[in-house]
């Protein structure tokens, strides 16, 4: 078995062990496979094992692995996104995950053939360090989002602090899903609002507990390829 294989194991057995714990489905679970760190190469493997999503951070990654890459995949945007980069991306994403700004949602709705599967990055945390508008603030941009009908928000994201103290993360994410199940209760036709994308590599199993339906897994998937993995 590769090592590659053996982080898929893994992964998959911790992901079964906490929907189980949370009375979840696995079928519920989207794993978006964060390949911005390794080649096209280790990427076509990801995909090869079987995985669909996958995710970049940076619009210059994204298109020199679609140039290479001609496998069916759904491409996510995970990154900062400024909206002169906006159109570089657009047509080649299923989903866009950073969504905070009106200025980004002009842009989509300039440049996009048709709707865009859209994360609002919520900064539950208030880390300063961190982009995403405030919970405060979500209803009246959203609100401001019905001028817009190529950005279709499909739910919320977020990421918690990378601390170890697991109670404040758990609280990040609950707090996030009654977010997501507050905006969901409006039954807005432009923000149906249903999924969840939350957990990272150091947190996937917590998120997945709290109600994750995407999480953005990547070292401990696609590993380290200057480490000769």
């Amino acid at each position: 078995m590769s090592k590659l294989q053996q982080r898929i194991q893994k992964i998959e057995e911790n992901i079964q062990a906490a929907c189980e714990k949370a009375g979840r489905k696995r079928s519920d679970i989207h794993v978006v496979a964060v390949t911005k760190s390794v080649s096209s190469t280790r990427a076509k493997e990801v995909i090869d094992a079987g995985f669909t999503h996958l995710g970049e951070n940076r619009p210059d990654g994204l298109t020199e692995k679609i140039e290479q890459i001609t496998d069916d995949v759904n491409w996510h945007f995970i990154g900062n996104l400024q909206s002169r980069r906006v159109r570089d991306i657009i047509d080649h994403v299923s989903h866009i995950h950073s969504l905070s700004r009106t200025s980004i949602a002009k842009e989509i709705q300039k440049r996009a053939e048709n709707p865009i599967n859209c994360f609002i990055q919520v900064n539950v945390s208030g880390e300063a360090s961190k982009s995403g508008i405030a919970p405060k603030e979500l209803e009246s941009f959203i609100e401001a989002m019905t001028n817009y009908d190529k950005v279709r928000i499909v739910g919320l994201m977020t990421m918690a602090p990378n601390i170890e103290d697991e109670a404040e993360i758990r609280m990040i994410f609950k707090e996030m899903r009654a977010l997501r199940d507050r905006i969901h209760a409006l039954n807005l036709p432009n923000a149906p609002c249903t999924e969840l994308s939350m957990g990272m590599s150091n947190d996937y199993e917590i998120a997945i507990e709290e109600g994750a339906t995407y999480v953005r897994i990547g070292t401990a998937l696609v590993g380290e390829e200057s480490g000769g993995d």
